[in-house]
């Protein structure tokens, strides 16, 4: 039966989606076909545009359709502050939650050798290479506190060691109106041992 094999199949490609399960796949598919084809048609033309016309940014690697994305265009950023994250996402969040108004650099995942990401799949050479730009005085770690996001902060640490420019890592512990009760030993023991004086 071709139909439940095309059924099946669009099942399966809505289960690569990050946070969706069978159920979930299966209910997206059902609404898009029995209710709003509409919708499905012009996801599956946005979709291929954009998997056809988004890129990398050559100067900071978040996603974007040009050759340079908006935030590394724009002359309101400050260029003294370089802010190196993990993902595209990160940069969003961060926007979002700050008024931080420098730069970025996405690396595009951790250092991860047994998985086969090495500097080279980060662009580890390229943001060497800003380091040494002379605009640049300070550059902030903004990675996850895993074991691979801190042999990556290590690894960006001597990657900086022959630069002037400040290096710092954002905080991490215990969050805002959280209660230490309910945090977890490992977060509570790096929050205590990075305490800061009042």
């Amino acid at each position: 039966m071709s139909d439940a094999g095309l059924l099946n199949q669009l099942i399966e490609s809505l289960r690569r989606l990050p946070g969706l399960g069978p159920k979930s796949a299966q209910r997206m598919a059902f609404h898009l076909l029995e209710r709003d084809r509409d919708a499905g048609r012009e996801l599956a033309r946005v979709m291929a545009a954009a998997m056809e016309r988004i890129g990398r940014c050559e100067r900071c690697r978040t996603l974007t359709e040009h050759a340079r994305c908006a935030l590394c265009s724009s002359a309101r950023r400050d260029p003294s502050l370089l802010c190196i994250v993990e993902q595209p996402s990160d940069i969003v969040a961060i926007e979002q939650a700050t008024d931080y108004a420098g730069l970025y650099f996405v690396l595009g995942g951790r250092l991860s050798p047994l998985d086969g990401i090495g500097p080279e799949e980060l662009g580890l050479d390229r943001l060497a290479a800003r380091f040494h730009e002379p605009e640049l005085e300070e550059a902030i770690l903004a990675i996850s506190p895993t074991v691979e996001g801190l042999a990556t902060a290590h690894y960006i640490g001597e990657l900086a060691r022959d630069s002037r420019l400040r290096l710092s890592r954002i905080a991490h512990g215990v969050p805002l109106g959280g209660e230490l009760e309910f945090v977890d030993g490992g977060t509570l023991a790096h929050a205590f041992a990075g305490r800061q004086g009042l």
